[in-house]
Parts: C-alpha cells; structure tokens; sequence
C-alpha cells in the first residue's frame, strides 16, 4: 500500500521525513491541513516496530488535530510529528536540536509541542534550532504543562456526559480511569473533588498507587480495567482502548476520557451508539491541551504574556461545542463520533473557501 492510498491520509497537505545521521533521528512530521492557520499538534517519541507503524502514527494524530483544533475554535490548523526511538535510552539534546531544525525547514507551516515520549526540557534542545515551538517555560508568553488544561476540559465534559447519559451529577458516580499519567492523574483529582467513586489503573506500578491514595481509589490490573463496574470508562492512555476485543466487556453507559483516537476502529463508534452508551468524541472531549498551547502561540505572535482568561473562554466554548455533538446526535439519530466529523470537517472546508476567496 502507497501513501496515498493509506486509509489515514485523507488528504494531508504534506508529509515530511527527516533523517539526521549525526544524531541518529529519525522523524516524521504531517501536516493536515493549514486551511485555518498553521498546523499545530505535539511530538511524540516511540519505539515504533517499523516505518510504516510510525507513519500511520503520525497521519492518524495529525488528521485528529485537524479536528480538535477546529472543533476547539482555534485558528490553527492540525500537524503532528513522531520520532522513531526510545526515550528512555536515545534522547539526547543534539537529536532534539535536530528535531529542530528539521521543523524550521516547514517554514512556520508546523507548530511543535510536547506528547507522549517528550519533555519540555526536550523541546528546549528543539527550540535552539526554530522558533515554532509551544510548551516552553521560563517566558511571558509560555503556557507551562498543558496537561492540567486538557484533564479541565476532560472533567468538564465527563460531567456533561453524565448529566446527559444518567440524569445525575458526578456525586457517587463510578469512574474507571484507564491510565493515570498527567492527564490521568490531574483528571482523577478532579472526580475525587466532586464526589465520584474511582477505580484506576495504569502499567505504571508506583505511580498508580501514589495517585490512589491521594483519591481513595480501588486499583486493578491494566487488563482488569474494562470488566469493572462503573458508570463512566474513561480512557486517558494510548490510543485503540476500545475495540472488538474490549467493547463487550464494557459496562459504562459513558465513554469519556483524555487519550486520543480511542476507538480502534469508526465502526467501534458505532457499535457503542447500538448499545446506548454515549461517547464524548476524543478530539472534542481532550481539546484543552491544545487550546492551552494555541494561547503560548497567540502570545508568542503578538509578543505578548500568556493570557489564561483567554484560554478559559475557549474550554468554556469547546464543553458547548461538546453539548452541541450530544444534540445534534440524538436529534440526527447518529453516533456522536459521525456528528463530530462532520462538523470538523465543515469547519474545516469553510475556512478553506475563505482562504481561497480572499
């Protein structure tokens, strides 16, 4: 199979590779689409199995963040890069500053950020070698770790999906976390502050147990995770939780968590609708990370501070425009997965028009 005929295409602008012998990087940065402004997403560094298995990667990420930017109302469009590595062994700053360089060749097309496997000491290796880096600390315009930002969006769209799906608040609500890395953590905080009842897990031992106790949480194993008893599944590590092999297991008339591309399969989305349970799509649900960045970028364009009432009023729109999803799904009588995509997809052809028109 060519790239072109990749199911996860779909139209991407450009996807580039990158090989610096020196430092032994390896990377792949897609860009979407710029129809609303540059790409934008994070960089994630994995032990990939092969080639092919990192660029599927990185056009399925970056098509998502086409849609989460658009569904976020951001003037950006959706990017993603992935390095072939791991990153417990193979980082070093000089790798990282050739990361750098090869995101400054784009020409500002693509804005780089933090994601599984990154830090933002990494990034500032990166940012040595260009500009177009988001998630920096130490400067006015910085936004710091964007995952608080994103476990607020999260929580506020669990409680959505709540009131909607079982006519209550989170007070006594059962809520199975499938891993609890800084999302997943920040977003158990949360649920424990307003009275829902947690079971957790995560492959991280030490980490589990320490959030655990600071949330009253029962654990299980990671395998365990999708035949307990709970109202609401939310998963919060990497992407494909639910597929055929999970789906029957699962109990909870919700769906809703932080981790991108959840469903392993669209069909998977639908099955869930047959069932009654509702999914707050992941790239509408998980927005505030990215929302968080896209307000470092404003700053840094304007050279002005970083602006967190700006960044709230775009979680405050983004939990409308995830209520928006709910109705019109029940109102269409379609999964809330297809309704989403469809709308980022409109979103995203209208500002194509306009930038074609102007």
């Amino acid at each position: 199979m060519t790239l072109f005929d990749s199911p996860a295409f779909e139209g991407h602008e450009g996807v580039h590779s990158f090989f610096d012998e020196k430092t032994g990087l390896k990377t792949i940065i897609a860009v979407h689409s710029t129809a609303r402004g540059p790409a934008a997403g994070g960089c994630r560094m994995w032990p990939y199995a092969n080639a092919a298995a990192a660029l599927d990667d990185a056009l399925r990420l970056s098509r998502a963040m086409s849609y989460k930017n658009a569904m976020a109302d951001l003037e950006l469009g959706g990017g993603k890069a992935v390095i072939i590595g791991d990153s417990r062994s193979m980082k070093t700053p000089a790798l990282f500053e050739a990361f750098g360089r090869a995101v400054d060749a784009l020409g500002g097309r693509y804005w780089t950020a933090e994601d599984v496997g990154v830090s933002p000491a990494d990034l500032a290796s990166a940012r040595k070698a260009t500009r177009y880096v988001a998630g920096l600390e130490g400067h006015p315009a910085a936004s710091g770790d964007p995952s608080p930002v994103t476990a607020e969006g999260v929580f506020r769209g669990v409680r959505l999906a709540v009131r909607r799906a079982l006519k209550r608040d989170l007070d006594g609500v059962t809520v199975a976390i499938q891993g609890v890395g800084h999302v997943g953590a920040y977003l158990a905080e949360k649920l424990h502050a307003a009275g829902a009842r947690l079971i957790l897990t995560d492959v991280n031992e030490e980490a589990l147990a320490e959030v655990a106790a600071r949330t009253k949480a029962q654990t299980v194993a990671p395998g365990a995770i999708f035949d307990v008893e709970a109202d609401v599944f939310a998963p919060c590590a990497l992407g494909g939780a639910i597929n055929e092999t999970t789906l029957p297991r699962l109990r909870a008339k919700v769906v809703a968590g932080g981790a991108n591309n959840q469903l392993a399969d669209p069909a998977i989305g639908r099955a869930l609708f047959e069932q009654g349970v509702l999914y707050a799509p992941d790239y509408v649900i998980n927005g505030g990370g990215i929302i968080n960045v896209a307000g470092e970028i404003r700053a840094l364009e304007r050279g002005e501070a970083f602006d967190p009432t700006w960044v709230d009023a775009k979680l405050v729109r983004l939990t409308q425009t995830l209520e928006e999803v709910f109705d019109r799904a029940v109102t269409e009588g379609r999964p809330s997965h297809e309704v989403a995509n469809d709308m980022a997809k409109a979103r995203i052809a209208q500002a194509a028009a306009e930038k074609l028109a102007a």
